[in-house]
């Protein structure tokens, strides 16, 4: 009995089984003197994480785990999230923008695969406009506001949150956290989460949120793209999709994400992650 014990052992051992990857972190320092905080993990072709509004580049952690399976993938800090510098200037999308083709550049990626998530997607358009796209393979947006006003009801929420952030901050990031997602959430992850956004100054919260929505020309970088380009959002943002769709033809492919919340990445990663592994896949190297 023992013998066939070991036996049965070693062939669950020794068969073929996923190495679980492991994850670096690292800074960069910018031009201006910022330092920018970075996960990565895995090897080959690489993929930029790019959080939202006050997110730390840990909330991308479902894709970091499963995509470094075939790919490198770092998640970035923003300037002034998460474990990056928190300066009290350089928080207009071109800068952070400029954050990010420096970290690029730094870590030595070779055209990589850049995804936006939210306020992230403004940013990387604003990549586009500053460096054109020769160094990078292709664009992911997800369930960004391009432009603000193609959802003034949207803008109009986002505006009153910031004023409301500044009366009672704990109370409006316990309700912008938990209204990010439509799927249960554990509860010890929600308050992770929260705590994370507590950890951006009030001030340059509501500077991020003012500089997103009075963004809302993206003409010169529609212009500069010519490379295939992903947005997927929630049903919310079909105006958005509509409208990225009209300008881009078919250089966007449009994911549609019914019964997810904002943070759909998070409530449903498997098809996220099977959207953007196929997106990937379909770009030319």
């Amino acid at each position: 009995m023992r013998s066939i014990l070991t036996i049965l052992l070693l062939c669950i051992f020794s068969g073929p089984r996923v190495i679980a990857q492991t994850t670096k972190s690292g800074f960069i320092k910018t031009s201006d003197g910022i330092r920018i905080h970075y996960v990565e993990a895995g090897e080959g072709r690489a993929i930029v994480f790019i959080p939202g509004w006050m997110m730390p580049g840990w909330i991308w952690q479902k894709q970091v785990d499963e995509l470094s399976k075939k790919y490198r993938v770092i998640a970035v800090d923003p300037r002034s999230q998460g474990e990056s510098d928190k300066p009290t200037y350089g928080h207009l999308p071109e800068t952070r923008a400029r954050d990010y083709k420096e970290l690029v550049d730094q870590l030595g990626l070779k055209h990589p695969v850049l995804v936006g998530w939210s306020m992230g997607c403004g940013e990387l358009l604003s990549y586009v406009e500053q460096f054109g796209e020769d160094g990078i393979s292709g664009l992911v947006l997800v369930d960004g506001l391009i432009p603000a006003n193609q959802n003034p009801e949207i803008v109009s929420v986002l505006s009153q949150w910031t004023n409301q952030l500044q009366q009672d901050r704990q109370k409006e990031a316990d309700v912008f956290v938990r209204a990010m997602y439509k799927k249960p959430q554990p509860e010890d992850y929600i308050l992770k989460v929260k705590q994370a956004t507590l950890e951006v100054p009030t001030d340059t919260a509501v500077a991020l949120i003012y500089n997103m929505i009075s963004d809302t020309d993206f003409s010169y970088a529609f212009a500069r793209i010519n490379r295939r380009m992903l947005f997927a959002y929630e049903p919310a943002l079909q105006p958005n999709a509509d409208f990225l769709k009209a300008k881009l033809g078919d250089k966007i492919q449009l994911e549609r994400f019914d019964g997810d919340g904002h943070a759909l990445f998070v409530d449903d990663p498997v098809k996220f992650n099977i959207v953007i592994d196929k997106f990937v896949q379909s770009l030319s190297r």
